[in-house]
């Protein structure tokens, strides 16, 4: 056999190998992934708050979408996604009206029902929807995950809600995950967030990169992430609500202005 065989039938090996221990540390990580106990939802959907000033121009604004627009880590709705807007939004001088008709465990394609639960009664003024992670950890596909979305901001704005959208975070910033688990998941998040953007401004929403706007603070701060190492801390939902502020506050003042 010549040598160059021999080395070709060595890489051959080497590389069979390589691929059968990664399959195998990805195997440990899966089920180390599936035992690990995550935080609980303690919010839960139909939550209401009102805040700030009593006398002050109201404006209803509701949550929709998975654990992170239901505040699943943390155990206050202040601090909460939501909670964080309302306080932001009162110092403008609105009285905000917060409520929330997000779940755990919602991809794009079963915002549906939040949307109808939404929409019953007194509309909502703005929405804001935080969606993407249960579409990436399920492996669906970004193209159809970011149809459904659409199809749910087109059905809010058309029944004259303004919408932010906040696009999938930076999962590999979860230190629940270890590599190359979180390598992966974050890859699966950051296809999500890709299409999501185009299928939300083309539904009439605005779109909030939260993975580029926020993941350097998440990827650098381990106190931004909750005890259980996935979900983000009542700080991560503080730096998200800065981050989709500047929308979410240009969608107050159009509602106000009409």
């Amino acid at each position: 056999m010549s040598a160059v065989r021999r080395l070709g039938r060595g890489i051959g090996y080497s590389a069979a190998a390589i691929a059968v221990g990664l399959i195998g540390v990805l195997g440990v990580e899966l089920l180390a992934a599936k035992l690990r106990r995550h935080a609980s939802p303690a919010i839960g959907p139909g939550i209401r708050a009102a805040v700030g000033d009593p006398a002050a121009p109201t404006v209803r604004l509701t949550m929709l979408g998975d654990a992170l627009a239901a505040g699943v880590g943390v155990r206050n709705v202040e601090d909460s996604v939501g909670g964080h807007l309302a306080e932001l939004l009162a110092g403008d001088g609105h009285r905000i009206e917060l409520s929330s008709v997000a779940v755990s465990g919602t991809r794009s394609a079963n915002l549906d029902t939040q949307i109808s639960r939404a929409l019953l009664g007194e509309r909502p003024d703005v929405a804001v929807i935080l969606a993407g992670l249960n579409d990436a950890t399920s492996l669906a596909d970004p193209g159809e995950a970011a149809c459904h979305l659409g199809d749910a901001v087109a059905r809010l704005t058309d029944a004259g809600v303004a919408v932010v959208v906040g696009t999938c975070p930076d999962l590999g910033a979860a230190r629940a995950l270890g590599p190359p688990l979180r390598q992966i998941v974050g890859w699966l998040g950051r296809r999500i967030c890709y299409a999501q953007g185009p299928a939300v401004t083309q539904a009439g929403g605005v779109a909030v990169d939260l993975a580029l706007r926020t993941s350097a603070v998440f990827r650098a701060d381990p106190n931004t992430i909750s005890v259980d190492g996935f979900h983000p801390s009542a700080d991560g939902y503080r730096i998200w609500a800065h981050a989709l502020y500047p929308a979410v506050r240009d969608a107050v003042r159009a509602v106000r202005s009409t």
